[in-house]
């Protein structure tokens, strides 16, 4: 019985040493290395200010001609709804193109809670409409919203385009 406690108290003891040794070997090798000896320098100095390019006024995009109606009357809101099951918003919107060529239509929606804060975004298009014709489509908000939430119109792009790119 002797031999047996002498014999563990030996193999404990080799075991305290041995982790002893690896904890020593472990701790030398994630010593930081040793300071820098470059010298300090300043911080940057930034380049002077440039005043930024400005346009020529002859190269800048054509106005709108007083002959095409105003692109915000080519589209109206027809249904504003929040899904009862996840909370989502979402708004029908009818495009009628006024203009005299084939455009084609990018619309973004605010959705607003009862405070006229923004609370969710959506976006619809129309591609390739013809003067006069008219396509209806669904811009659907992305998260959820509280009850009450409206929607507004809040940019509408117009592009001529040409059917035969399509």
């Amino acid at each position: 019985m002797t031999l047996a406690v002498g014999g563990g108290l030996v193999v404990a003891g080799a075991v305290v040493a041995l982790v002893y040794s690896a904890m020593s070997s472990v701790e030398d090798s994630i010593a930081l290395p040793p300071r820098s000896e470059a010298p300090y320098s300043e911080p940057y100095e930034e380049d002077p200010y440039e005043e930024p390019y400005e346009e020529d006024p002859a190269e800048a995009a054509p106005e709108p001609t007083a002959t095409e109606p105003d692109v915000k009357k080519d589209v109206t809101i027809t249904a504003c709804t929040r899904d009862p099951q996840i909370g989502w918003q979402s708004a029908k919107v009818k495009v009628v193109n006024g203009s005299s060529t084939t455009a084609s239509y990018t619309i973004t929606i605010e959705f607003l809670d009862k405070d006229g804060v923004t609370v969710a975004e959506g976006g619809a298009g129309v591609v390739a409409l013809e003067p006069g014709k008219s396509a209806v489509r669904k811009a659907q908000g992305l998260g959820e919203v509280p009850r009450g939430t409206t929607c507004r119109i809040s940019d509408i792009w117009r592009t001529p385009s040409d059917r035969s790119e399509n």
